[in-house]
């Protein structure tokens, strides 16, 4: 029974130590090798063990911050199916605010096929809040990420929700830095075909 137990903690000590080499290309092996080590984990071990890992030990070269964000898009079966598709986001939430522009683009492209996955009362309680904490961000790299998000959230939150997000996406438009401004202005298309046509009207009511 000991050696079974000895069996499955094995595959996430060797992830741990992969990820701790100081050879690059180490560790990013042991990143594409993420769904292997879930595989072997199990759904439950998965959510209770690597993704926290991943939340809150990740800090890596670029190249690798990538291949996670990208692993991570494709990691709904492997923690349970949709219903768990929430304990998803905080690795990604984290991947969102870094400064390499690549490892954002990557971390917003996995959050959107996410956010596809969760239901609409997930999208309340999980998906906007985060969207919500990188609109306002201290750093301009998680408003930057928020900005491609809006338009996945908007349409499946509640009423008063949607007020907050039109008023969230106002300010990035008019952010102080000409990033946020730029990936505002890169979204306002996609997130404008979402909003209710009332919001566009010309004059002092307009709300958008």
């Amino acid at each position: 029974m000991a050696g079974c137990e000895d069996d499955a903690l094995y595959p996430i000590a060797v992830l741990i130590d992969e990820l701790r080499n100081e050879d690059t290309q180490l560790r990013l092996n042991s990143i594409k090798k993420l769904s292997t080590i879930a595989l072997a984990l199990g759904v439950d071990r998965t959510r209770s063990e690597l993704i926290p890992f991943l939340t809150d030990t990740i800090e890596d070269e670029d190249e690798v911050l990538w291949a996670l964000a990208e692993q991570l898009g494709n990691f709904i079966p492997l923690v349970g199916g949709p219903e768990y598709a929430s304990c998803l986001l905080p690795p990604l939430e984290n991947l969102a605010t870094v400064e390499e522009t690549v490892v954002r683009e990557k971390a917003t492209e996995s959050l959107r096929t996410i956010a596809a996955e969760h239901s609409s009362a997930d999208i309340e309680k999980h998906f906007a809040p985060l969207v919500k904490r990188l609109s306002q961000g201290d750093w301009f790299t998680s408003r930057t990420s928020a900005c491609a998000l809006y338009a996945v959230c908007y349409p499946r939150v509640s009423v008063a929700l949607k007020t907050e997000l039109r008023a969230l996406f106002k300010s990035l438009c008019s952010d102080d830095t000409p990033m946020v401004r730029r990936a505002a202005a890169s979204k306002i298309g996609e997130f404008a075909k979402v909003v209710e046509m009332e919001h566009f009207k010309v004059g002092n009511n307009s709300s958008f």
